[in-house]
């Protein structure tokens, strides 16, 4: 049994979140019961719960023992669904916590179910719902219908079902409603929410909505029965699969790099950042995790979205688009504290025009995955893929803002390179006929940027790729392309950056970014999965047992940690983070079956 982590100001500490969802938006529920962040319906929707960023009027939902307690907590095996064991000094409680699914899927409206059975002895339970300000867009009030109080917040609607879960109580100031109840041994207490936006609001029989439960755990269990992985970690990466699919918002087939927004990569702030958009570079290396792990539905329908979406906006491919796949409109600073008094608090993302040129290579990689897995390009694909390649070949000599969008412009050493295997992945397509045009070019280019790469992006004297041309800076993003080197100046990269970038098993992304922000977490993924790939086994199975111990009780990451005390900072749950766990292991077990 563990002790509720203490909050600080109203807040609670990043690592005490777990996650749960429905393929259309995720809640973040605290080890003290609060649900602090839930948009509804979608993962972008301004969020009517967001006390993660504002714990004054942010707003939030909570069932919790009044008394004090210590709890125990974990995923239902093969699923996102949450149980947590809280025990005071008068007895014990279970409660199941899911955002339901029904027989067909995803359901028309957002459904979060909290089910509580009494244990043994006797424990009183306290609940409330209390939207917040959506993002200072908004204020909650409450309507008496002939259903009873409903909470409307903007074109919100939300209602509270439930049986044996003590009379409601509306609460006008914040607006929102509450009560209580006192279990017995297996009594059964449902305080469920249902919520629609700009349409009628359905209100469920409460035993529906507990079968629902079951459902959505049956549901949960039936996906990941058919990932394919088997073998040393097997926990962690069925964990993380489950982490990725929360991210993936089913109506589109969309890949969100993170289920928040504005939690700090530093705890002097400034370096707060809004995740809950497609990024072509995530959803690359996402999909690659999930093609690798045997899924298809999932596949077949984010491969679809991306290449239609970059073909709708094309010719050049955008950094990232919304979750619909329309294109960024800006973003704003909202006039709201942030987790724990670190701003700024983010709406909208400011990197959408910048140039990245390492998003060939993301592309590229995507196709020829899906293609190595057995299936078929389309003509309007192929088309796509030729001019993309041909674009790569006019662009690969500029400067642009690299994978990790910094402000300045440079030749980034990890964009030459994703130009560099955009081609060599075009050349490799056409060669077993996938693809068609002017081969002769994308050889002629792909070998033109190998020369440039090793005459501008190395260091003689750190024995290491630089993080662009003209410093001897380092940046951990060269690990991502032992396709283009595996050999001893990869090894000796690798020392380098563990000289200058690492502490502990962590390591920083770059040179200029040691002790301003955090250790980036997927990067020590990278590493070792690099380290195998270059016949540094021993050293990459050891490093992977310390990385996943760094993981919080339930198995989440965030963005990164802080390598003194090991706590989180960035946004969670972090695809980048799971997906970068998922590649290292099955790389390992590649290169263990070699």
């Amino acid at each position: 049994m563990s002790e509720s982590g203490k909050r600080v100001r109203g807040y609670a500490d990043l690592k005490s979140y777990a996650a749960i969802g429905d393929g259309r938006t995720v809640a973040l529920i605290a080890d003290d019961g609060v649900i602090d962040w839930f948009p509804m319906p979608n993962l972008d929707s301004p969020p009517a719960f967001a006390a993660l960023l504002d714990a004054d009027t942010g707003g939030s939902l909570t069932l919790a023992p009044e008394d004090e307690f210590t709890f125990e907590r974990h995923y239902v095996s093969g699923t996102n669904v949450l149980e947590t064991t809280f025990t005071t000094a008068s007895g014990s409680v279970l409660v199941t916590e899911s955002l339901n699914s029904g027989v067909a899927g995803r359901l028309p409206w957002t459904e979060l179910a909290r089910l509580t059975v009494g244990l043994h002895g006797s424990v009183r339970m306290r609940w409330s719902v209390r939207p917040g300000t959506l993002l200072d867009r908004n204020t909650g009030w409450i309507q008496h219908s002939p259903r009873g109080p409903v909470i409307r917040v903007d074109d919100l609607s939300i209602g509270v079902c439930g049986f044996n879960h003590g009379p409601t109580r509306p609460v006008e100031v914040p607006a929102g409603l509450s009560g209580a109840f006192e279990t017995t041994p297996e009594s059964r207490h449902l305080v469920a929410i249902v919520g629609t936006h700009g349409e009628p609001l359905n209100l469920p029989v409460a035993q529906e909505i507990e079968r629902r439960l079951d459902l959505t755990i049956q549901g949960w269990r039936t996906w990941s029965a058919s990932l394919s992985y088997h073998g040393q970690w097997e926990q962690q990466v069925e964990r993380s699969a489950l982490a990725l699919k929360l991210l993936i918002y089913s109506p589109t087939g969309a890949i969100a790099a993170a289920a928040t927004t504005s939690l700090p990569e530093c705890l002097d702030g400034g370096k707060n950042w809004d995740y809950r958009y497609a990024w072509v570079r995530d959803m690359a290396f996402t999909i690659k995790a999930l093609i690798r792990l045997g899924l298809r539905e999932e596949i077949q329908a984010a491969v679809g979205w991306l290449l239609n979406t970059i073909r709708r906006h094309g010719p050049q491919p955008h950094v990232f688009t919304t979750l619909h796949g329309e294109l960024p409109t800006g973003h704003r600073f909202v006039p709201l504290p942030g987790w724990r008094g670190i701003g700024p608090v983010v709406d909208g993302n400011a990197a959408s025009d910048q140039l990245q040129l390492g998003a060939y290579g993301d592309i590229f990689e995507v196709v020829q995955t899906y293609v190595n897995a057995g299936h078929l390009l389309d003509d309007p694909t192929v088309i796509l893929l030729a001019d993309l390649a041909n674009r790569c070949c006019d662009q690969w000599r500029l400067k642009d803002a690299g994978i990790w969008e910094l402000p300045d412009q440079h030749h980034y050493t990890a964009s030459k390179l994703g130009c560099w295997r955009a081609l060599n992945i075009a050349v490799s397509l056409a060669a077993e006929g996938h693809l068609s045009g002017p081969v002769n070019r994308w050889v002629g280019q792909r070998d033109a940027i190998r020369q440039w790469v090793e005459e501008h992006c190395w260091s003689d004297s750190k024995k290491s790729w630089v993080g662009y041309a003209g410093t001897d800076n380092l940046d951990a993003a060269v690990l991502l392309y032992t396709d283009f080197d595996n050999g001893s100046c990869m090894s000796t990269t690798i020392d380098a950056l563990i000289a200058e970038l690492g502490q502990g098993p962590l390591l920083y992304r770059t040179s200029e970014t040691v002790q301003a922000e955090g250790a980036f977490l997927a990067c020590s993924f990278w590493l070792a999965s690099t380290l195998a790939c270059v016949g540094r086994l021993p050293e990459s199975v050891a490093l992977m047992d310390e990385l996943v111990a760094l993981d919080n009780e339930v198995g989440l990451y965030a963005e990164m940690i802080d390598p003194v005390d090991g706590s989180f900072l960035g946004n969670l749950p972090q695809g980048l983070s799971h997906l970068s766990l998922i590649n290292a292991v099955l790389t390992i077990n590649e290169v263990r079956a070699d």
